[in-house]
């Protein structure tokens, strides 16, 4: 089949987190979303970059919990978000290394040949991370 994809973009991504609260405070205090609001009884709460929805989700038993584990788990292996530029990855990354429950998996550097940089980090909740910062190598 070709032609026009019938999707037009990615509206939300739902993540099951450990800990909601601690996962929401990274998305605000640390990248700056919003909080668009959230429903306690579900448990869900919904942060916001100015382009994609979040649906950050409480997993229903902590003692079943089950750590994501890249390379044999079928799911998201990762979350990548875009930033504006490398001025921007770089600010991202020295907020990210001393954010408390951030993990730094690599520092930014060029994705592949380039001409764009990226990072990779695990936030709190267990979720990866990557920002990449899409630029032109001169």
């Amino acid at each position: 089949m070709s032609g026009k994809a019938i999707t037009s973009g990615v509206h939300h991504v739902g993540l099951t987190v450990a800990d909601v609260d601690e996962t929401c405070s990274f998305f605000v205090d640390v990248l700056g979303f919003e909080k668009l609001g959230s429903r306690p009884d579900y448990p869900v709460t919904f942060v916001k970059d100015g382009g994609v929805i979040l649906s950050l989700w409480r997993v229903q038993d902590e003692q079943a919990l089950i750590q994501f584990e890249r390379k044999n788990t079928v799911g998201l292996h990762h979350l990548a978000l875009m930033v504006d530029g490398d001025n921007d990855l770089e600010t991202a990354y020295n907020r990210l290394r001393v954010a408390p429950g951030v993990e730094i998996e690599f520092a930014p550097e060029w994705l592949g040949s380039g001409p764009s940089r990226h990072m990779m980090c695990l936030i709190p909740g267990g979720i990866r991370l990557e920002l990449i910062a899409p630029n032109k190598r001169e």
